[in-house]
């Protein structure tokens, strides 16, 4: 398993979780971006900045997941598409993406950029909190311990 996360957007207090996981439980890490980012020294993480452009670092991302990896996006058509690659998807506030759940967070996007581009104020997601944070820890350490029985 690998673990690939959408770097753009995650913050830094998740990043931090990854890279202390990464490093206990020795799992290549790799930090997808369209600009320069630092990581602390690792044999286990790893930054890879891609060019500027739409999706560019989102299809970086598709093109080199695999079944079993695990991928940390907010980016629900991201989430959907390595669902669909056999990979796993987690969110930054902890919610992970399945196969049956992907579409209809999918259809509420949808439906959500409609109400934005009529010109409907529907305001932006709220501060990660305390609450989000734990959530992200917990499903996230669930999942690399059932990797790590499943190897």
């Amino acid at each position: 398993m690998k673990i690939w996360v959408d770097a753009d957007a995650c913050p830094v207090v998740i990043k931090e979780i990854i890279f202390r996981a990464a490093e206990r439980q020795q799992i290549e890490t790799t930090l997808v971006a369209n600009q320069a980012l630092r990581v602390p020294p690792s044999r286990f993480i790893k930054a890879l900045q891609v060019q500027q452009g739409f999706d560019v670092a989102d299809n970086e991302i598709v093109r080199r997941a695999a079944v079993g990896d695990l991928v940390i996006t907010s980016d629900i058509p991201l989430a959907a598409e390595v669902i669909e690659k056999g990979a796993r998807a987690l969110s930054p506030r902890g919610e992970l993406f399945t196969a049956d759940n992907i579409r209809g967070r999918l259809n509420m996007r949808d439906f959500l950029e409609t109400m934005r581009s009529s010109g409907v104020q529907t305001g932006g997601p709220a501060a990660l909190s305390q609450s989000d944070r734990h959530a992200f820890a917990s499903h996230f350490d669930r999942l690399l311990a059932q990797a790590k029985r499943q190897s």
